[in-house]
């Protein structure tokens, strides 16, 4: 529960480090192997249950508890793992790269993976966030965990010791955990400075929030609705702008289902966002569900598409979102999971896309990571080094609550660290934000109400330490896990040698 109030919308970012000190706690006294895999389990569970709440708002509490309890199996894995390593010297570090390389495999599998909870999202606005620049939130989990494990080491050490030194130890300790911390803390910050690397000149982007009419799985019911309340809030802007009460945008963001009515076929849509986009005069990145083919025996297919739309031209380049999100985007195993759910046959048909992530507008190369996109590393990975100067994230969290909406934002602020790349976020309900490379925040609109965000970026071409590495330091330290069971196993191989060796002798001897 400490870890989890490291998230949004608690967001107490210390409360992790003292999480997993609590873990270690409870991993330290002797068990087998089978008890350190149940108390990670309801580790998980008691991580997951608060975390995860939204996802059964419209859908109800039993797709809520199987998808926690679900993610609660992969701290059980560490803590198998972690009893295990256990009698290995050094065991915190061991123990912090079990813990990052069970977040990895939970952000791969089942069904794509859900990266959701990988720790270093919660650390957004803390002093730790920096280290995403060096080697992504792999990096930032890890140093995380460690601090936790490694506190705790420090404490037992101290009251390990009750001989006349104890005292001076007790001292020498506290101040060893003293200084680490603030060379962690004071390195994170060293790490958070301003690109000084290529950059292109200032762009003015502007995020809309035109809003739904109501919140809930059926806002797609609504589509026209929504798409008329982007239409015109652009106008709204643009009439702003003409007044002179803003900027003049060069680029226009619209959410993730900004016009669920396919603009590429239904002439009334393609005429709304023409006038929008002529109005403000700039072009519009506007999310559609574009139609695709019928396959044969199923629903017709669709795209979960970001348009760029020029005022003059209209449709051009687009993205289509590669990273789907199952149960709701698609279902897999349909016709296995609609036993267990009237809300099944509610997910989508969409089909995942390709290319490069990336689409030119107002004349910089811009990285699209559309709403489910965000949380997994290679997406604005991927676009960045594609060649995106900006990143944006078209999301509509229509069917979810704030605190959904809170933690996503935590997640955009680590992605612009840890590829030192402006971001945008455009929602439908919210929260839309504008976010420095640095992580901060310029400007951000309320959840579930209509508005407009304008502010000027600056893109940068120069890829960070993390866009180069962080793959690597994920490999590292999953070898590190590797080889400390290996370890292990032979440390156990070869005691099991020479007691079979000694009761030989004894034998013989007899």
């Amino acid at each position: 529960m400490a870890v989890c109030a490291s998230f949004p919308p608690i967001g107490a970012w210390p409360a992790a480090i003292v999480g997993f000190a609590l873990l270690a706690w409870a991993l330290n006294d002797p068990t087998t192997v089978v008890g350190g895999m149940g108390l990670g389990f309801v580790f998980g569970l008691f991580f997951y249950l608060p975390l995860l709440p939204w996802t059964g708002i419209f859908v109800g509490s039993m797709p809520w508890v199987a998808l926690s309890m679900m993610c609660a199996l992969f701290p059980a894995l560490f803590g198998f793992v972690a009893v295990v390593l256990r009698p290995l010297p050094g065991w915190p570090v061991w123990w912090a790269s079990c813990w990052v390389t069970a977040e990895w495999l939970k952000s791969a599998v089942p069904f794509g993976g859900f990266p959701w909870g990988v720790v270093g999202f919660g650390q957004a606005d803390g002093p730790l966030a920096p280290y995403a620049r060096i080697g992504g939130v792999t990096l930032v989990s890890f140093v995380v965990v460690l601090a936790g494990f490694l506190g705790f080491a420090v404490v037992i050490r101290i009251t390990a010791r009750r001989d006349s030194h104890a005292d001076g130890v007790a001292w020498r300790a506290a101040a060893g955990l003293l200084l680490l911390g603030t060379g962690a803390i004071a390195s994170g910050v060293l790490v958070r400075q301003q690109n000084t690397g290529e950059t292109s000149p200032g762009l003015t982007v502007a995020a809309i929030q035109g809003n739904v009419p109501r919140l809930g799985l059926d806002f797609n019911a609504q589509r026209r609705a929504v798409l008329a309340n982007h239409v015109e809030m652009t106008k709204r802007l643009a009439r702003d702008v003409a007044a002179g009460a803003t900027d003049r945008p060069q680029l226009v963001i619209w959410p993730e289902n900004s016009s669920d009515v396919d603009p590429l076929v239904d002439a009334t849509a393609a005429t709304q966002i023409s006038s929008a986009a002529q109005a403000v005069a700039a072009p519009v990145v506007v999310g559609a569900v574009l139609a695709g083919p019928v396959e044969a025996g199923r629903r017709q297919t669709t795209t979960n598409s970001v348009i760029v739309w020029s005022p003059d031209s209209g449709p051009g380049q687009r993205h289509d979102k590669k990273i789907l999100q199952p149960f709701g985007e698609y279902l897999p195993m349909r016709d296995f999971f609609r036993f267990f759910s009237a809300y099944a046959d509610r997910a989508g048909n969409f089909v995942p896309g390709g290319g490069a992530g990336v689409v030119q507008a107002a004349g910089v190369t811009v990285g699209v990571a559309t709403c489910w996109e965000l949380v997994f590393d290679r997406a604005p990975r991927d676009a960045v080094r594609n060649g995106a100067q900006v990143l944006v994230v078209p999301s509509n969290n229509a069917t979810f609550n704030e605190s959904m909406s809170r933690q996503q934002l935590a997640f955009a602020k680590i992605r612009a660290i840890e590829h030192d790349r402006p971001v945008v976020v455009a929602a439908t309900t919210g929260i839309s934000a504008i976010i420095e490379p640095d992580g901060t925040v310029t400007d951000e609109t309320e959840f579930f109400e209509a508005g407009y965000l304008v502010d000027a970026v600056t893109p940068t071409a120069t890829a960070s330490p993390a866009t180069r590495w962080a793959p690597s330091v994920q490999a590292l330290l999953l070898a590190v896990t590797v080889g400390a069971v290996a370890a292990v196993a032979m440390k156990r191989r070869g005691a099991r040698t020479v007691s079979e060796e000694g009761r030989a002798g004894d034998d013989q001897e007899r």
